[in-house]
């Protein structure tokens, strides 16, 4: 990452914001299944018919990657990222099928300082997982981000520095 334009500072309560489309294809899905998830209504259509999903359609775990790529393009590559703590909570609600257009709202809950770190903060995002108007899945998790009067202190001090 270099020259970040979002810090902890510029992310509000209530704010929300939607990234993407991207179109999934049937490729895209038996091969992320053929690698990391090869359960049958994942690979192949006639198990998928057969099966409580009755199609062929993306693994959850496929799904939770496709939408940190569009989380990534559409804002964490332009943030003083710090990671994550963690993810608090992930549902997946309806299957993701081959030719869906899979978008993401992101949503911020929770704005708050570090107590031991100040130099950084946790934005708290709901992301729900968009095909069309349907909602496919959605996740609750937390973004450690820089505080921008820090990183200019930082900025400042590795200028300083001999």
């Amino acid at each position: 990452m270099s020259n970040p334009t979002l810090y902890f500072e510029d992310f509000a309560v209530g704010e929300v914001k939607t990234y993407g489309p991207r179109v999934i294809t049937r490729e895209e899905i038996v091969a992320f299944a053929a690698e990391f998830d090869p359960q049958p209504m994942h690979l192949d259509e006639e198990a998928a018919r057969l099966s409580l999903l009755g199609g062929l359609a993306a693994s959850g775990w496929h799904t939770c990657s496709l939408m940190m790529r569009l989380i990534c393009d559409g804002f964490v590559l332009d943030t003083a990222s710090m990671g994550s703590p963690g993810v608090d909570e992930i549902k997946w609600l309806a299957p993701v099928r081959p030719g869906d257009s899979l978008s993401v709202r992101a949503t911020v809950l929770e704005t708050r300082v570090s107590s031991s770190k100040p130099n950084r903060g946790f934005v708290t995002f709901r992301y729900d997982g968009l095909a069309g108007d349907a909602t496919v899945m959605t996740m609750k998790t937390a973004l450690m981000a820089q505080r921008r009067s820090a990183g200019e202190t930082i900025t400042a001090a590795a200028s300083a520095a001999p």
